[in-house]
């Protein structure tokens, strides 16, 4: 069975974009979620043909739209005579907005959080990725069950075909709360292993660099070059999901733990927060952030912001943040002054990777206390400790008294 939301092996299938303007948002934020959605759209395969937009003080609560722009959707509908396979609003529906919307026109509602969910499900590629996206869809799903029959069948499963049947949801809410606990169990026993595995590193001394960002800001390309992997890398939302980490020598010696992370995205659904949070733990233990910008983002700064509030919110804003203004082989210059603890780069300039790894290995030492010490030349193990667990800045042998002068960096 194809892993699609709503896409078929015959064609691209074509969906209508309904997005609400709160009166208190300013356009440019407004249109740049509008744009967020089409290529949330994009990613999961559909063709958008039209987007209806109604700037209004709060949404209606019985159909998301007022009934007269309802209509005039219904209008464009008939008069194109266009099959359409999907309507998509921009921000969640409440269960009586989807069931309003559901009985009036012939075809699958689904919201922005839906769809999230799916290109989740779509990239989830490990175990836990797969758990914690099963245990999202689970947690959106149960409050929306009732009365949502003819919606659910048309979805396929709940969501694309990735969801759980239909029958079980609409006739044994037991087995989805059972499903949700045996989820939530198997969830903590992985969280517990990579608790040990990073107790084990913090023991062992490892530097935790983490890199965070918006979605489709270019973490993967950087983690590619830094740790000359080969991580999924596409111009695409949601490209890499399931975190990754991978030691990284730097400084000719100097070992890190370098994190990936899942990308960052403006109305992230509160249930993806709370599913997600063991993938951002590897940033949480962090060291050192390193914040990805998109700087060719028309709205570049605003996807900045949404990130910023977004560590506030997981408790991570103390740790030390170098900000990476991505792809300058996209654009001339930026507005945004880059401060001394920012640098504007692109991942395909190999003057860049230098500028990118002396301006992370200078970071890194700001974290660090200073130390100077003496070496006695035939205790090789401890001069190969301190060369793969701190920051080396100079080392001399002193051929008088055969010992190395070694100074540098240690962790606090």
């Amino acid at each position: 069975m194809k892993n699609d939301l709503i896409t078929t092996d015959h064609e691209t299938e074509k969906v209508i974009l309904l997005a609400f303007h709160d009166k208190q948002v300013d356009e440019d934020t407004f249109q740049s979620t509008v744009e967020e959605l089409k290529s949330l759209a994009k990613t999961s395969q559909l063709e958008v043909i039209e987007v209806f937009t109604q700037k209004r003080d709060r949404p209606d609560q019985q159909y998301y739209f007022g009934k007269g722009k309802i209509e005039e959707v219904i209008e464009y509908i008939d008069l194109n005579d266009v099959k359409v396979n999907a309507i998509i609003a921009n921000d969640e529906l409440t269960t009586a907005q989807s069931k309003q919307l559901d009985e009036l026109f012939d075809t699958k509602i689904i919201d922005r959080t839906q769809l999230i969910l799916e290109i989740f499900a779509q990239r989830a590629s490990s175990r836990e990725g797969q758990l914690q996206v099963e245990l999202a869809q689970l947690d959106y799903l149960l409050p929306r069950l009732s009365g949502h029959g003819k919606s659910l069948s048309r979805l396929g499963g709940g969501i694309g075909t990735r969801g759980p049947g239909e029958t079980k949801l609409e006739t044994d809410r037991r087995h989805i709360r059972t499903r949700m606990n045996e989820i939530k169990h198997q969830l903590e026993t992985i969280v517990s292993h990579r608790s040990r595995y990073r107790e084990r590193r913090q023991h062992n001394q490892a530097y935790q660099v983490a890199l965070i960002g918006y979605t489709n800001a270019g973490k993967s390309s950087w983690f590619n070059q830094l740790s000359q992997d080969e991580t999924f890398e596409q111009d695409l939302l949601f490209a890499t999901l399931d975190p990754k980490s991978r030691a990284v020598s730097i400084n000719e010696g100097f070992n890190i733990i370098l994190s990936d992370t899942v990308g960052f995205i403006q109305k992230l659904p509160t249930t993806l927060i709370a599913a997600f949070k063991s993938t951002l733990e590897e940033a949480k233990y962090a060291q050192l952030l390193i914040h990805v910008v998109d700087a060719s983002h028309p709205h570049y700064m605003e996807q900045y912001e949404t990130v910023m509030k977004l560590v506030k919110q997981l408790d991570m804003n103390h740790i030390p943040m170098l900000v990476v203004f991505n792809k300058k082989d996209k654009v001339d210059s930026i507005n945004q002054p880059v401060s001394e603890n920012s640098i504007f780069v692109s991942a395909r300039d190999k003057q860049d990777q230098v500028v990118f790894k002396d301006k992370l290995v200078e970071m890194i030492k700001n974290t660090m206390e200073y130390y100077e010490m003496e070496l006695d030349a035939s205790n090789a193990d401890q001069l190969y400790w301190q060369k793969t667990h701190t920051l080396v800045e100079t080392l001399e042998f002193d051929e008088t008294n055969e010992m190395y002068k070694i100074t540098g960096y240690k962790q606090k």
